[in-house]
């Protein structure tokens, strides 16, 4: 990396190596920032898809040594693969709404099928990032950002009204289940609002850990699978089979090209904590990164992986870029997910204490999306047309997913997404309609998307100014 000045507020630029005293807990803040986001996918996909404990458990296994090894390949990279910056990676949000329908659809092994064969668009996007992301302006990944929390805002209210499986379960809205998704809520909202540093940052982690314990207290958590689970595990490639659906590969194919553009942001809020601009080698390798990581989730029973934007968040409050400090992080990630209790107690939390904390990731992502286009597009007549009607259009076939009954099979799980269909509406109509063209905002991508725009969990709600 070429010389250049650190600013006064960086306390470890990138290739700084803090002593191991420091790396250690420094690394802890960046697991506890994103432990939360990177768990919370596997667990909600497993009970919407009805898996037994087991499989939970060890889905969450594989979510914390997926992240932990794609992070160590994100900061030390291997040949063109990895940014040699610090990023920690995780379980994608992004995916969330769409593997819920391809597992419901087709099974779990065909979520994983998807991932893998979908995984190049990401790799080629790193290779030829010029010419494919101009195509999607703040104009467009916002509307997509926007439908990422909007569509999954009704999971979270199921979660926290006890019952991953919706109205008619028993004790769904139960007043039990309502006061620990509230106190989740409140804790989580008190520590943003009016406390600094980590309790800030981590306050979405620390408002379901006090939830867990209230549950503990009232003995609604049950430790027996706690109890049943080894302490160390192997992972199993292939361990949930896989299999490969046209209209699945498709639609995660195209949450591969939005999650490009998350990683592109996070990377430049990384780099401009440091007073830099990203080079051309370091969004191309956090890009192929993201693909061949994904790649390598799916073979080991892992969802999409993506760069998680709490810690970039993190690097820009803290003043610590030092890449050695997120390797750390990756390695007690690993470490984590190769103990199979520590998945067994995550798995044991009640649905409404992480349906507490959920309901706010997923606000706070239509929030990150609302925030993107408003900072960086003209709300002119040509571009609110275009964020209205994606953005109606999208929520159509979410809420009212019978408008597609009478086409094929493989076409209503392709366009049964708010997502695919909201996506698709805003990339097309900001191309064909006048007045804007291929590009359209106030700033070019180029400049980079505000960092909260990935998976949207920012727990310190509000960035620091850089």
């Amino acid at each position: 990396m070429a010389e250049h000045s650190t600013p006064s507020d960086i306390e470890y630029d990138i290739e700084d190596k803090p002593p191991i005293g420091e790396s250690i807990p420094l690394g802890l803040q960046h697991v506890f920032a994103m432990f939360l986001g990177n768990v919370a996918p596997p667990l909600i996909v497993a009970g919407a898809l009805g898996l037994a404990t087991g499989k939970t458990t060890f889905l969450v296994q594989m979510a914390l040594i997926v992240a932990g090894i794609a992070t160590i390949v994100q900061t030390q990279s291997i040949g063109p693969v990895g940014a040699r910056l610090p990023i920690v990676m995780g379980t994608s949000f992004a995916f969330l709404g769409p593997m819920i329908g391809i597992g419901s659809s087709f099974g779990i092994s065909a979520i994983f099928g998807a991932a893998l064969v979908a995984s190049p668009v990401e790799i080629i996007a790193g290779f030829s990032l010029q010419r494919f992301r101009k195509y999607f302006p703040p104009l467009v990944t916002g509307v997509v950002v926007m439908l990422i929390g909007l569509s999954l805002i009704p999971t979270g209210v199921d979660y926290a009204a006890g019952a991953a499986a919706g109205p008619g379960a028993e004790g769904y809205a139960s007043f039990l289940n309502l006061g620990l998704a509230g106190l989740v809520f409140l804790v989580t909202i008190i520590l943003n609002q009016f406390f600094e540093g980590i309790w800030r940052i981590a306050s979405v982690f620390i408002g379901i850990v006090v939830g867990y314990l209230a549950g503990i207290a009232l003995g609604v958590v049950d430790f027996s699978a706690v109890a049943q689970a080894g302490w160390i595990t192997i992972p199993v490639p292939l361990k949930y089979g896989i299999s490969f659906h046209p209209s699945a590969i498709a639609t995660i194919a195209f949450m591969y090209v939005i999650t490009s553009m998350e990683t592109i942001g996070d990377i430049s809020g990384i780099v401009a904590a440091t007073d830099r601009t990203p080079t051309r080698e370091q969004l191309r390798g956090g890009l192929v990164a993201d693909g061949v990581m994904s790649a390598f989730a799916a073979i080991f029973n892992a969802m999409p992986n993506t760069s998680f934007s709490q810690n970039v968040g993190l690097v820009n409050f803290t003043g610590v870029a030092s890449r050695y400090v997120a390797y750390v992080a990756g390695i007690i990630l690993v470490i984590l997910g190769f103990i199979p209790k520590i998945g067994a107690v995550v798995s044991a939390m009640p649905d409404a204490v992480l349906g507490g904390g959920a309901i706010i990731l997923f606000a706070m992502i239509f929030g990150s999306g609302f925030k993107l286009v408003k900072q960086n597009v003209d709300f002119n007549h040509r571009n609110n047309t275009i964020l209205s009607i994606s953005v109606a259009l999208g929520l159509m076939v979410q809420f009212r997913p019978e408008i597609l009954t009478n086409l094929p099979t493989t076409w209503q799980n392709f366009l049964g997404s708010a997502l695919i269909v909201g996506g698709f509406a805003a990339l097309i109509l900001n191309i064909v309609i006048p007045g804007g063209g291929v590009g359209t905002g106030r700033t070019e991508l180029s400049d980079g998307l505000d960092p909260e725009t990935a998976s949207g969990l920012e727990m310190d709600f509000e960035q620091p100014e850089r």
